[in-house]
């Protein structure tokens, strides 16, 4: 998994010329020359960033967390503060937490540009905090509900700090790979979440318990972010080069600082700190990647994934099938596929993998739409619905999961990246409030067969406009992605 040296080597196959003097005698060339083909057959140890990844997917962790905390307990936590029974209060409990989580996204690019990336994550981990802790002393939905914002906030700045920080300290050769931990701690956040949720229905206040859980590894990201390594492209966009150099010795090794550099001076000049405009994102030449990450991460979230985790427990019951067993199959098949998709992201490449789990999605919502319909005895209904829910989650988790987060931040621009990944994440929770109020309101008024038909026609437009869209990224540096995927001034 770590040794694909010929893929890392493209890292540092290119040097800049731009920044040269007009002349440059033959014997530095010569010098240049050799330094590149020894790097070429040494590329960075991915030991050195990877404390730097672990660390920083906490936020993911707790992303997962929040997004199952409420799964197992919503029962409870109805019932405990006067409100059961009541399916639009229920969904507000969870919905709640994605408005706020908009915030947060819209915020994330402008707070990641201007106080770094590190501090991002201390700035995420902060409401989280505060949130969890009111929810977990809250004595009516009011309260709930605010505690619910407050996480949210949180859980929206989290995702996109993590894509950029991850995409912009990986060694190309391993990005792939460190992306996909992005997911998988999404998954053992859900599983964590899930497991916590058991004891919920035989201990009176248990919800409260799991709501203080969380705040133990918000409180971990938020001092040991004080440890890591800032972003060198951050640094570097914003003049301060000794710096970034500093970062990349921490994060690639001394003997790779002066060829990380020449590859980051391709693209970025050094001295760009102006402001970017909002409508830079929608006109001109950052018109086609915005377009590409924001509708990729619509159909994401279009496909109906997080009504499953959300739900599920509701879902499943209908089914026949007891709640805890159900959880269990659905986070092991969601840590599966993750896993899978590490192992497969730097060899198959992000689009293959794209392609692939949307084509899965859509055979599973055929099977929950054939479980769904007058033709099928109950029984074999039963088994063709958890069957089509469980391979749903693992094809989503080979690639419609970790892809999109991973992609983004190496289409777009040094210049544009934090804004373009706010905006898009934006798109994302917008979409996912939306699923999360309406989708049991639906699944009453629809049926599930119709409504599944749904889902499987937005997963069936996500592999067309994949196959005509996106752009294959591994193994390849930033700065070469940037040169060949944006159209020049």
């Amino acid at each position: 998994m770590w040794g694909h040296q010929r893929e890392a080597s493209s890292m540092y196959k290119r040097l800049p010329s731009r920044d040269c003097k007009n002349t440059v005698d033959l014997e530095e060339n010569s010098d240049l020359l050799q330094n590149v083909m020894s790097l070429e057959n040494s590329s960075p140890s991915w030991r050195l960033s990877f404390p730097h990844v672990l660390v920083a997917t906490i936020s993911s962790f707790l992303f997962g967390y929040h997004t199952g905390v409420v799964n197992e307990p919503l029962e409870s936590i109805s019932v405990d503060l006067g409100f059961s029974g009541n399916t639009l209060a229920e969904g507000l409990v969870v919905s709640t937490c994605l408005g706020g989580a908009l915030v947060g996204a819209l915020l994330s690019g402008w707070i990641a540009d201007g106080v770094g990336r590190r501090r991002a994550f201390q700035l995420c981990a902060l409401p989280m905090i505060v949130g969890a802790s009111i929810s977990a002393t809250s004595k009516s939905l009011a309260g709930m509900l605010l505690g619910r914002l407050f996480v949210g906030i949180g859980m929206g700045l989290g995702p996109p700090v993590a894509s950029l920080y991850v995409t912009e300290i990986s060694p190309a050769f391993v990005r792939g790979t460190y992306g996909s931990f992005i997911q998988i701690a999404t998954c053992l956040g859900l599983m964590g979440a899930l497991f916590i949720g058991i004891p919920v229905k035989e201990t009176a206040g248990w919800w409260r318990i799991c709501f203080w859980v969380s705040t133990i590894p918000a409180a971990v990201l938020a001092v040991a972010m004080v440890f890591c390594a800032e972003s060198p492209h951050w640094l570097y966009k914003r003049g301060r080069t000794e710096e970034a150099e500093a970062e990349f010795e921490k994060l690639l090794g001394g003997s790779h600082v002066k060829v990380a550099l020449a590859e980051l001076s391709k693209s970025d000049k050094g001295d760009d700190t102006d402001t970017v405009k909002l409508s830079e994102l929608f006109y001109g030449r950052h018109f086609r990647v915005v377009f590409i990450g924001s509708t990729l991460f619509a159909l994401q979230q279009l496909s109906g994934i997080n009504a499953v985790f959300y739900f599920s427990s509701t879902v499943f019951k209908s089914a026949g099938v007891p709640s805890n067993l159900a959880n269990v199959f659905i986070g092991i098949a969601n840590l599966t596929g993750s896993i899978i998709a590490m192992v497969l992201m730097d060899k198959l490449g992000r689009k293959a993998l794209l392609l692939w789990s949307f084509s899965g999605m859509v055979m599973s919502m055929v099977l929950q739409v054939t479980a769904a319909s007058s033709y099928v005895a109950n029984s074999g209904a039963m088994y063709l619905s958890v069957g089509g829910m469980l391979m749903f989650v693992f094809t989503f988790a080979l690639g419609a999961g970790p892809v999109p987060g991973l992609l983004l931040p190496e289409i777009f621009p040094s210049r544009i990246r934090a804004k373009a990944m706010a905006f898009c994440m934006s798109v994302h929770w917008v979409i996912n409030f939306f699923v999360g109020l309406l989708f049991l309101r639906l699944l009453e008024q629809l049926g599930p067969q119709l409504l599944y038909s749904i889902f499987g026609t937005f997963c069936l437009i996500a592999v067309v406009f994949v196959k005509r869209n996106v752009v294959e990224t591994k193994g390849k540096s930033l700065q070469e992605i940037e040169i060949a995927l944006l159209p020049q001034e």
